[in-house]
This record gives C-alpha cells, sequence and structure tokens, in this order.
C-alpha cells in the first residue's frame, strides 16, 4: 500500500511540475528510521527529494547499478527524468534485469560478466528492478523531476543546495519503506529552511518473475 501511495504522489505531483528558475535556498535535516516494532535503523539507505517544479538532467556520465554478490548495488538510486542508468555484470553468472512497473517496464535479457546494458528513463516514477534468474536481487530507481535530490548520510543528515524559492513537499524514501513520509516546506532567497523526516520500515516483500510466476528453486521447488 506505501509504494502505492507513493507512485501516486509522485504521479500527480509530476503533472503539476512546472520550469522554475531565479533564486534559491537551502533544505537541510535528519532523517530517521526505525523498523515497524520501534527498532532504530542507523545507517540506512534513504533519498531525500523535493517535488514540484522541473529542471533538465545535469551532464555527467548514466548512474550504475551493479550485479555483483547476487546483488544490486546500489539497491536504491534516485535520477532526474531523461538520465539512464547502466546494468553491468560483475558477477562469474548470467544474471537479467528486469522491471514490471507500470512507469517503465523493461527486460534487458541475459548477460554474462562484464557485460553491461543501459536503459533510459523518459518519465518520472518509482520503478523496481528485479533478476528473473535471482528472487533474492532487488533495486528501487526513484525517477524525479528535477535535480534537487540527495542521498542522506550514514548518520541521516541531509541537504539540499539550490532549492528553488517557494512551496514545495519534500519527501524521504528508503527501500521496504511501509509508507512515504512528506512535509511541506518553504524556501526562501538565500535561506535556510531546516526539516527533519522519519520513516518506518517493513519487510521485503515477494515478488514474482517476469512472467508473474513464482521463482523455482535450482532443486525445482518454487519459492
Amino acid at each position: 500500500m506505501g509504494d502505492r501511495i507513493l507512485r501516486l504522489a509522485l504521479a500527480l505531483l509530476a503533472v503539476s511540475a512546472v520550469a522554475h528558475a531565479g533564486p534559491t535556498g537551502r533544505i537541510f535535516g535528519k532523517v530517521t528510521v526505525k523498523e515497524a516494532d520501534g527498532k532504530a535503523v542507523p545507517g540506512s539507505d534513504v533519498i531525500v527529494y523535493v517535488v514540484g517544479f522541473a529542471e533538465p538532467p545535469g551532464p555527467g556520465p548514466s548512474i550504475r547499478i551493479e550485479q555483483n554478490d547476487r546483488r544490486f548495488k546500489p539497491d536504491l538510486v534516485a535520477i532526474t527524468v531523461g538520465e539512464s542508468i547502466a546494468f553491468p555484470n560483475g558477477d562469474p553468472i548470467l544474471h537479467n534485469v528486469f522491471s514490471q512497473s507500470p512507469a517503465r517496464k523493461f527486460d534487458l535479457g541475459s548477460f554474462k560478466r562484464n557485460e553491461s546494458k543501459e536503459k533510459q528513463f523518459p518519465g518520472p516514477g518509482v520503478i523496481d528492478v528485479y533478476c528473473n534468474i535471482h528472487p533474492e536481487m532487488a533495486a528501487t530507481i526513484l525517477v524525479l523531476p528535477n535535480r534537487r535530490h540527495v542521498r542522506a548520510g550514514s548518520d541521516g543528515t541531509f541537504a539540499l543546495e539550490g532549492v528553488p524559492v517557494g512551496n514545495w513537499q519534500l519527501f524521504a524514501y528508503t527501500r521496504r519503506a511501509t509508507r512515504p513520509v512528506m512535509a511541506r516546506i518553504t524556501v526562501t532567497a538565500g535561506g535556510d529552511a531546516k526539516q527533519d523526516l522519519a520513516l518506518v520500515r517493513g519487510a521485503e516483500a515477494d515478488h514474482p518473475n517476469k512472467y508473474g510466476e513464482r521463482y523455482r528453486h535450482p532443486g525445482g521447488n518454487y519459492r
């Protein structure tokens, strides 16, 4: 349910996003993450971003999500609409990269060690990525309408520089979040806006393979 709400929020806000130029300010604060039982989760991987205005992607190479030790690394990335992601395979076995997310369905097929395939993301949304061979491999891509997104530090602190002046919505997201967290924030010219955020994390959900079926273990049993 949390992912569904987040997808809806992203879609609605992206549609209303407008290009913006002029004076800017800064947003800073701290994100805390807890398990559903209230236990703190220090060092969680969290993306913080602002939605409500559009910007083109900046210069630079493609983001990379590597396939190593039967894991996607990193398993959470944020990009700006129009950017691409490369998926290099660093394992000595075949991997597959696919997504059934409505925002960007794709299947890169299977490829072997030292091969890499790339995909562009032309529209905003939340995209869950998996390997059709190994069910333990999962990653999430946030495709956002502007460049004002940042990965929080290991202590949860973050700072978003160059945010246009205005009234925006600030989000924090981590994989396995039980619900999205959002705060309304006002940015003034040359000013600092402080906002702390709190996330609750649940268990990793099972997912089907790209054919909509359960995964099969090497021994022949279904997951």
